[in-house]
């Protein structure tokens, strides 16, 4: 599986995606800039955490329209798999590639502890290693977590099958517990849990393991 992870001025768990994609995959991630136009042939593309250009505007919001994003919305619409983890997720959403929004904890102040998980789907790469309603844990990160879309979106995400993670200790305020979102096809997810962080005993835990694996499964 080739995989490249994006990095953006504000990155800062880009190295700690590429060396869990290595230490599963063998083979070292495709650091890729903002401001590349454009891509390896890859099967895999990553938008890492952090803080993007500051957070300033939105979290997300001048990193949705880098060069780079223009070939990552065509590598998506071609069938490529995208996975945006935290700062990424919310990136994905601005560039229109995920439903939602990512506003401000419900209680206005950073996060950063372990939180329980549900996995909901496991007809994805991303979680065909997880079982149905399985509980995992995941650390987060974020002051903007808080997902949110109108009522009219949550019904056709839950409907069509979007909701990839919900939180079973709902931590920011999301709507419907909601952690992680496919889109329609499922070949793409964004989430605000850190897979990365739980990916090695010495992280102590590996509840991330299985998203790596399942995609090297599908993918490699």
């Amino acid at each position: 599986m080739k995989a490249a992870v994006i990095v953006f001025p504000g990155s800062n768990c880009d190295r700690d995606v590429a060396v869990a994609l290595e230490r599963t995959t063998g083979t070292r991630p495709a650091m890729v800039w903002h401001r590349d136009s454009e891509l390896p042939a890859v099967d895999l593309i990553v938008l890492p955490g952090g803080f993007s250009h500051g957070d300033y505007l939105r979290s997300g919001a001048m990193a949705a329209r880098a060069p780079v994003m223009r070939a990552i919305r065509e590598r998506a619409e071609a069938g490529v798999h995208v996975l945006g983890i935290c700062n990424g997720f919310q990136i994905l959403t601005e560039a229109g590639l995920l439903p939602g929004a990512l506003m401000r904890n419900a209680g206005l102040k950073f996060i950063c502890r372990p939180v329980r998980l549900k996995v909901e789907r496991v007809d994805s790469a991303f979680t065909r290693a997880y079982q149905a309603g399985q509980e995992v844990s995941i650390p987060i990160a974020h002051a903007d977590g808080n997902f949110f879309a109108d009522d009219e979106t949550l019904g056709r995400i839950e409907g069509r099958g979007q909701v990839a993670f919900r939180y079973l200790d709902n931590p920011n305020g999301s709507a419907r517990d909601i952690a992680g979102v496919f889109n329609e096809r499922r070949t793409v997810l964004g989430l605000m849990p850190h897979p990365e962080r739980v990916s090695e005993p010495d992280h102590g835990g590996t509840d991330g393991v299985p998203m790596f694996e399942g995609l090297l499964a599908a993918l490699g």
